[in-house]
């Protein structure tokens, strides 16, 4: 990665523009510009569809706006398609290509197309209108073009049933004939075990077991980021406790079954665990514990030096959600729920970006290509445990302002995750930083035949003895770093 020695990040869009420097792409953005460039010049057997794995903060908005921009001037393409699955997502894209002096236009269904340099559409419009976009697009797009897949894993690909992953099947079709297909994933997962679209797959034999890899072109990890300074580092701390279970009201404690939260083998029990444990009226009080700590580290982050920090719970569903909200507001704090069924949702959102609001509070509108800088503490209170999700969530975090880079050094100052210290949350936990491997497992394997999801490639984090186990926090450091790069311990 391409650091500045001032503590810069590799580019700064806001300095750049006031003072109409040339945009420095980060090293990976040059090899994206290359990579693409090369499979214009030359065309192989890797074919025209090109996947980038980066995690959040990389850059990935920016990084094909700038690959697009390079080839516009160079004559090779003459337009961009992006698709994205949330307005909110697509507003951003907007955003950032102002800053380049690119102009895209949001397609609308209720108005007649005109020609544009860039068009954007989410994929619900792509599956809802294809028919009419298959005969408007050739004439508003009349040149190479660069079709775009935002968070690319939403684009299902199930070779049985084509019809039934809608958005995949839309995409493929309304980009057949473009020049090139960039897939951009900051979590190139599943939960379906189903491939998805520009992406390459390639076999491997695992466990004596013949399994489909997706294998990105260019992939970039989270702790490289971190190493040059492009996003912060996490901290987690998990709340552990013992969970109580009955089997009806009015039960004396010694016919209620305990489980210790962080040491439960059993799934069946660990999933009810967590599901007592996010609830903040329950006896084990982790969940008040979790947001409690949470409230804590987020008013000392704005005391010391970072006033406008600001935190995002994750809840479970909308009640949950408006349960966590009111116990935030009574403690005074300024709190703006977001969910998929308010129609104000994205004003939220924006409030919350400019610092009307101390937390956010969301169930599935803040998972993925939310862009908050002064997020700085995640409480994660749902049972959605899937390593997707945890790791789209609480990336949410990592993100600098250019304006902070300016002043912080590297590696930055870090971002702390609070939640329940579920097992299989505190596994991902250890492997956050690290980019695995999506592998497609035949289908008649047996589900309880697979090894743990995100075990792997995280042993080197360091985790706490829990001693006795009641009610600690356990703690999970960020990635270990090379000790000349860590200038705070000196």
């Amino acid at each position: 990665m391409d650091t500045e020695a001032s503590g810069r990040p590799s580019f700064d869009f806001g300095s750049a523009r006031a003072s109409g420097l040339h945009l420095r792409p980060r090293q990976w953005q040059s090899q994206l510009i290359n990579l693409l460039r090369r499979r214009l010049e030359v065309p192989s057997s890797l074919g025209r569809d090109v996947l980038v794995h980066a995690g959040p903060g990389a850059g990935k908005t920016f990084g094909a706006l700038l690959s697009f921009q390079s080839m516009l001037r160079e004559g090779r393409l003459a337009h961009l398609l992006v698709f994205c699955h949330r307005s909110s997502i697509a507003a951003q894209w907007r955003d950032s290509a102002r800053q380049l002096g690119l102009e895209l236009c949001e397609w609308d269904p209720a108005q007649a197309p005109e020609r544009a340099q860039g068009l954007l559409l989410s994929y619900q419009s792509a599956a809802r209108h294809r028919q009419r976009l298959q005969q408007e697009l050739p004439s508003l797009l009349n040149g190479p073009t660069l079709a775009v897949a935002d968070e690319v894993h939403h684009l299902g690909l199930d070779p049985e049933e084509p019809e039934a992953t809608a958005w995949g099947h839309a995409f493929s079709e309304l980009s057949r004939s473009h020049a090139l297909r960039l897939g951009l994933s900051g979590t190139p997962f599943r939960a379906d075990n189903l491939a998805f679209c520009a992406a390459r797959r390639v076999p491997r034999h695992q466990e004596g077991v013949l399994v489909e890899q997706i294998e990105p072109d260019l992939s970039v990890e989270p702790r490289q980021l971190i190493v040059a300074g492009d996003v912060r580092p996490l901290e987690f701390r998990f709340q552990d406790g013992w969970v109580d279970h009955g089997h009806g009201e009015g039960e004396r404690e010694s016919e209620l079954e305990r489980s210790p939260l962080s040491l439960e083998t059993r799934e069946s029990w660990r999933a009810r665990n967590l599901r007592r444990a996010i609830r903040p009226g329950d006896q084990s009080s982790i969940a008040l514990r979790v947001l409690l700590n949470a409230r804590r580290r987020l008013a000392k982050l704005r005391q010391d030096d970072h006033p406008q920090a600001g935190g995002l719970v994750i809840a479970r569903d909308i009640a949950h959600a408006r349960g966590l909200s009111g116990l935030l507001e009574e403690e005074g704090d300024r709190v703006r729920l977001v969910h998929s069924q308010d129609p104000e949702a994205a004003a939220h959102l924006q409030a919350f970006r400019a610092g009307d609001a101390d937390w956010l509070v969301s169930i599935d509108m803040c998972a993925e290509g939310f862009d908050a800088p002064r997020l700085r503490v995640v409480a994660y209170l749902s049972t959605v445990v899937t390593r997707s999700r945890f790791i789209q969530a609480i990336t949410r975090a990592v993100r600098i302002d250019p304006g902070r880079a300016e002043s912080e050094p590297i590696p930055r100052h870090p971002s702390y995750v609070y939640a329940p210290a579920d097992p299989r949350l505190m596994g991902y936990a250890r492997s956050w930083s690290v980019a695995e491997a999506y592998v497609i497992r035949p289908r008649a394997l047996p589900e309880d035949g697979l090894p743990a999801a995100g075990g792997g490639g995280g042993s080197q984090l360091p985790l706490e003895a829990l001693r006795d186990g009641a009610g600690e926090v356990i703690r999970l450091r960020g990635p270990q770093l090379p000790g000349f790069l860590d200038r705070r311990s000196s």
